[in-house]
């Protein structure tokens, strides 16, 4: 077998921007909507077909938070307002704000929304981030509905909420307002493409498309599928990831006096002796793969090429291997 060390300049790093549909099967559109049966009062998983089928796959969850615990049972019933609303709501306040004392506001800070819901996209789905301007979710109760996006196509700034890109949601599609200026229509919540959650107000701007939750304490409400019903009644909620992949280039340049004598042993009789004659004036191979080796004369990667490349003194060849990760 015959190796060649590759040169510092015989490789080089790429990074691209990869663009693709959310849903499970490259679907930019999910249109219908599944729950595993029973409930808990922390979260709902989505899923695309009934969770019962092995096919079906997680596609996001949908939560409620409470500022004061409202909504939900008391873990322990002996210490009000310790409740998984109240766990919900202060989870992602900190996850968005860094901090137990700013509140969720989506009007500038004028207000306090005390009640929230979350659309968290899973991990698999959204790859590195929601794709801005993609977003659109309608929501659905009888004869009302609204059609959300995020506001990326409204400014040409970039909003951050400490480290995280911060998008508002407004009544749209694609980015843009349906209203002629997106100051006139009123933030519905937030997304935070990176962390792959969406926050929306359920303290009463969503009231005609969700029906209002249940702030009694004294059973479990699970008010997340409130949001659920509204979601899956319209049959509407298109996204699309982006990821970056970062590529390793690495060209592997055989020369006009290399690699030009096989090593495979059937090419030998018994007595060491070639079975073809004319090979020995005039010597050939067929390229078929490249292994990569470590120091260690380790194999860590084959790549195969799409047809065998013929190789002799009179030839020589570039081979490009990608390798993406």
């Amino acid at each position: 077998m015959s190796f060649v060390r590759y040169n510092p300049e015989d490789s080089v790093i790429s990074a691209e921007s990869v663009v693709r549909a959310m849903w499970s099967g490259d679907t930019y559109t999910l249109s219908t909507f599944f729950t595993a049966s029973g409930y808990t009062e922390f979260y709902t998983e989505v899923y695309n077909g009934n969770p019962s089928i092995s096919s079906s796959e997680l596609q996001f969850d949908v939560q409620y938070g409470h500022i004061a615990g409202s909504g939900s049972f008391p873990i322990n019933p002996s210490v009000q307002g310790y409740s998984p609303s109240r766990i919900i709501y202060g989870q992602y306040r900190n996850l968005v704000y860094g901090t137990e004392t700013e509140n969720f506001s989506f009007d500038g800070g004028t207000t306090t929304a005390d009640q929230i819901y979350i659309v968290n996209i899973a991990r698999s789905r959204y790859k590195e981030s929601i794709q801005p301007g993609t977003f659109n979710l309608t929501l659905s109760s009888g004869s009302d509905s609204i059609q959300l996006t995020d506001d990326s196509n409204t400014t040409s700034l970039t909003r951050f909420i400490g480290e995280n890109r911060v998008f508002y949601i407004i009544s749209g599609s694609n980015g843009n307002a349906y209203t002629s200026s997106a100051a006139t229509s009123p933030y519905y919540g937030i997304m935070l493409p990176d962390l792959g959650f969406v926050v929306l107000d359920a303290s009463g701007s969503l009231s005609p498309y969700i029906q209002a939750a249940n702030l009694s304490t004294s059973s479990a409400q699970y008010n997340q599928v409130k949001l659920f019903t509204a979601i899956s009644a319209s049959g509407n909620f298109q996204a699309q990831s982006n990821e970056t992949v970062s590529s390793r280039y690495f060209f592997t340049r055989v020369k006009n006096s290399e690699f030009n004598y096989t090593t495979n042993p059937s090419i030998i009789d018994a007595n060491g002796n070639l079975l073809y004659t004319t090979l020995i004036n005039n010597p050939q191979t067929f390229i078929t793969t490249v292994g990569m080796y470590n120091d260690n004369n380790e194999l860590l990667a084959v790549a195969k090429l799409s047809k065998p490349l013929v190789k002799d003194f009179t030839k020589e060849a570039l081979i490009r291997i990608k390798l993406d990760y």
